[in-house]
């Protein structure tokens, strides 16, 4: 058997590429659904986004364990591009549909062409206070949306706020058709010059066409977390606790199931290979069969998620066919913002993929991957993704090495949906609810809350800010205003320095030649010592080269000396990418030794317990003659 295929499949992995991708695509399936049935456009719209995105972002991408598909923080910028457009259509997402699809595919081209151009290489500029503010911002979006389902609350279903949005729905449709040059409305009054044919077109709205306007307006409501704080009282009115019943059973099962897995004693070797089946098996999955089996079985009265076609996900070709630039033009800044938000998402997992793996990501092919994926799922009718995190660990984990893992874990979900679209369309709603509420509180950032206390005020405005735009205003500007503010603190801090030092060397991590007072080594102990400079601030900017740093170490080195004698300044991000490397360090046996901390930087370390948790007080020196004799000395205990 051929061990590759021209040169870019390879089958020596076969069998870890093949379990990985199982692995990982049993994990993607309730995540897909419930992301889908979240957007707006149904969990079948998930699933045709998974497969999609999976399959050809796995065939072209550079990191080649990476699991693509929907994920949490552009299921909910997509949810607020669909709201908006679907009332641009008269609340008809039946007549919304190519323009949204158009959108999407879109944002997928902006991707490929800012792969094309190298943006890439920026994104590892991003701030760790940024990164953090942002994912728990997208964490708490996810819970705080799924508050009204967890009680029961359905808005297209409440009578009495459809009836209290019928006027602003007949006003919006009347000013709607005297909106002019307004392509993305239904009626184009391009051939219309006469104000009697427009009071003709008002009187020919029917009362179904205000129902549905009032309907589509009740539902975008509810979407945002300001509309669901609103709306709270009207869901407590009309609580229902079967439903309420079902999300708790959902959430209580993916926390529970593996720790009920671990108590099960082991009698015997039967058990213990059922526990090893079971363990493996994602809690998640265990959640959506069981509830969903109950709650079908018992005959429950529940909203059920759309239904999901089964068969082979058709072309909409009619956003192509229907191609209107001024239909496009009011979503352009959803386009790039779904493109940038997509572009940092898949990178930033990219990054943790070569931390774990000891590889190196191409940013730029990883980008054009990705679009191709997110346009083709728009053309399939799915929404659009990027890397998926947890996915691509499971991937890892659980033997997953080359392109075809990926590819694997999207023909298991096309197999799935061609086969069980009529089971799983019988899924309530109310269980992908509480799979949903798992994940949002599981994205968000702990260790960055944690952290609050021991980190830099500046850093911690930078998270808080950005949290708090991503909750309430928007998730691609609050990011925008949180590297401006970071880079301002940065600024700050640099020219602090300045005036303080005469002046600050610039990093330059490929120059690490030995200093002066490095003579000092001794011969003989050469092959186990290895020693890093670090030069200049470490900041968001550096942790990108500063995380190869544990790959550089030679296999016979038992110590790294660590001489950060020019570092004057570290941030959070910084600070993370050290404590990550040391992690990493200490797992293999390598004993850290730290030179010429400086004030500010031995102070946040300590903060963080880096010291003494990961690095004995013992082991931090003023200079570099102490570390060398102190290796000498424990050198010489180890063979006493």
């Amino acid at each position: 058997m051929k061990t590759s295929l021209s040169g870019y499949f390879t089958f020596k992995h076969l069998k870890g590429d093949l379990f990985g991708g199982l692995t990982s695509g049993i994990v993607a399936l309730p995540l897909a659904m419930a992301f889908g049935e979240q957007s707006g456009m149904g969990a079948a719209a998930g699933l045709f986004g998974a497969i999609a995105i999976g399959f050809f972002a796995s065939l072209f991408c550079s990191t080649q364990q990476q699991i693509s598909g929907p994920t949490a923080p552009m299921t909910a910028v997509s949810m607020v591009v669909i709201t908006n457009i679907i009332q641009a259509f008269n609340g008809s997402l039946e007549k919304a549909l190519p323009s949204i699809l158009l959108v999407f595919f879109l944002a997928g081209v902006v991707q490929v062409i800012l792969g094309l151009a190298g943006i890439g290489k920026y994104i590892k500029y991003v701030p760790y206070p940024v990164i953090s503010g942002f994912m728990t911002g997208i964490g708490i979006i996810i819970i705080i949306g799924q508050i009204l389902p967890l009680l029961g609350y359905d808005a297209a279903t409440d009578k009495a706020l459809i009836e209290k949005n019928i006027p602003k729905a007949e006003a919006h449709l009347i000013s709607k058709i005297f909106e002019k040059d307004d392509a993305s409305s239904v009626i184009s009054l391009k051939t219309l010059d006469s104000v009697e044919t427009k009071l003709m077109l008002a009187k020919e709205i029917t009362p179904g066409d205000v129902r549905q306007e009032a309907v589509a307006i009740s539902k975008a409501q509810v979407k945002s977390p300001v509309g669901v704080v609103k709306n709270l009282g009207r869901a407590i009115q009309n609580f229902n606790w079967i439903e309420f019943l079902i999300v708790s059973a959902t959430i209580v099962v993916i926390y529970g199931f593996q720790k009920l897995i671990a108590v099960i004693p082991t009698k015997n070797s039967f058990i213990h290979g059922l526990k090893t089946i079971t363990s493996s098996i994602p809690s998640t999955l265990v959640a959506l069969i069981s509830v969903s089996s109950i709650a079908v079985l018992m005959g429950l009265n529940l909203r059920s998620i759309e239904e999901i076609p089964q068969g082979f996900p058709t072309f909409n070709f009619t956003m192509f066919t229907e191609f209107s630039f001024e239909a496009v033009r009011p979503f352009l800044m959803a386009i790039f913002s779904l493109a940038l938000l997509g572009s940092i998402d898949s990178l930033l997992t990219s990054v943790i993929v070569d931390n774990i793996t000891k590889t190196r990501h191409n940013s730029s092919q990883e980008l054009i991957s990705q679009g191709i994926g997110n346009s083709m799922s728009a053309i399939f009718g799915g929404i659009p993704g990027a890397s998926a995190t947890i996915r691509t660990i499971v991937n890892v984990n659980s033997g997953g090495q080359t392109r075809l893992s990926g590819i694997f874990a999207a023909s298991l979900l096309l197999l799935i949906l061609l086969v069980l679209a009529p089971v799983a369309s019988m899924i309530p709603a109310a269980v992908l609810a509480g799979v949903l509420i798992t994940v949002g509180v599981g994205i968000m950032d702990y260790r960055g809350l944690k952290a609050i206390r021991k980190m830099p005020v500046g850093d911690v405005v930078v998270m808080l800010i950005v949290m708090l735009l991503t909750i309430f205003w928007d998730l691609v500007i609050a990011v925008g205003i949180g590297l401006v503010i970071s880079a301002l603190i940065f600024m700050k801090k640099m020219g602090e320095i300045s005036t303080a030092k005469s002046g600050v060397n610039k990093i330059d991590p490929s120059n690490d030649l030995p200093w002066l007072d490095e003579d000092s080594l001794p011969e003989e102990f050469k092959d186990e010592i290895f020693i890093k400079h670090l030069d200049g601030p470490i900041f968001f900017g550096y942790t990108n080269e500063l995380q190869i740093l544990s790959s550089q170490v030679p296999e016979t080195s038992k110590y790294i000396i660590i001489r950060m004698e020019k570092v004057p300044y570290i941030d959070q991000s910084g600070l993370y990418a050290l404590e990550d490397i040391f992690n990493d360090l200490k797992s293999n046996n390598i004993e850290i030794l730290l030179t010429g901390l400086q004030k500010q930087p031995e102070y946040l370390i300590r903060k963080l317990e880096i010291i003494p948790l990961l690095v004995k007080e013992e082991q931090k020196f003023k200079t570099f003659k102490e570390s060398v004799t102190w290796i000498v000395n424990d050198i010489h205990k180890q063979y006493a």
